[in-house]
């Protein structure tokens, strides 16, 4: 089990109000593990406390156990050797996690020398090898490139290659795919997976787009109110959701496919 999550809570420090209402979860390796839920549900908080990266504002309780490691409560000082290694996000907006002032390449390589320690040729080349991974093409280029100055496509794509430099154990795709066109998310989509299989790692997939997370997730958790409201194999949720919001879900992504497919 890579991760284990029991009775996980987030509150805001000043009011106490609860945004996490204490879920509970498991994440093995090698699995995709979709959380499905609208704006505000708490799907990015939960991503958040995951990674120990949850805002000075707000405060958390309950369990995180990450590859038999407790997130909640450490101290910084351990968390910054957790990320990366063994845990990594992917964002919506891949200038989140880009340098602006930072050539693409120069980005992936600090991390994969820092916990590596390849240098020259063999840093450059393994620098390379993560940007093929990925499917970038004409990698010298975006290599000597800053963010700027690609495609919103090849962003996304070098802050995967980014995510993935120092081999984590969990990869947390949050809205990964929701500000690029269908064709970009399909690539995006596919690569996620294949690249999870390939490596073994396992994946939390975050979206509100139901049928993103049904291609890419085994299992669907979704999530409205700070609450996991339903939980279970994806066909099958997608076939005979049990809850109301799951339905009202479902039923949107299914008159937005006809709507489309009309349009089309």
């Amino acid at each position: 089990m890579i991760l284990k999550v029991t009775g996980l809570t987030a509150a805001l420090r000043n009011s106490h109000t609860p945004l996490i209402k204490g879920i509970s979860f498991t994440l093995r390796r090698g699995e995709v593990l979709g959380l499905l839920g609208e704006s505000g549900s708490g799907k990015s908080l939960t991503a958040l406390a995951i990674a120990g990266l949850l805002p000075g504002a707000i405060y958390a309780g309950g369990s995180v156990l990450l590859n038999n490691r407790e997130i909640i409560g450490a101290p910084e000082r351990d968390l910054v050797n957790i990320r990366g290694r063994d845990v990594s996000i992917v964002f919506q907006e891949p200038t989140a996690a880009l340098d602006p002032l930072m050539k693409t390449g120069r980005q992936i390589a600090l991390p994969l020398q820092k916990y590596s320690g390849l240098g020259g040729a063999k840093l450059r080349d393994a620098v390379f090898a993560l940007m093929e991974e990925v499917a970038l093409s004409d990698i010298e280029r975006i290599a000597a490139s800053f963010p700027h100055e690609l495609s919103g496509g090849q962003r996304q794509r070098v802050a995967i290659a980014l995510a993935l430099a120092c081999s984590p154990k969990l990869l947390i795709a949050d809205e990964p795919t929701s500000s690029t066109d269908a064709s970009i998310r399909k690539q995006l989509v596919e690569l996620i997976y294949d690249t999870a299989a390939k490596r073994g790692i396992a994946v939390l997939f975050i979206s509100h787009d139901i049928g993103v997370v049904h291609k890419i997730s085994g299992r669907i958790m979704v999530m409205k109110n700070g609450l996991i409201v339903e939980e279970g194999d994806g066909g099958e949720i997608i076939r005979n959701p049990q809850n109301e919001y799951t339905r009202l879900l479902v039923s949107a992504a299914r008159k937005l496919s006809i709507s489309a497919k009309r349009g089309a």
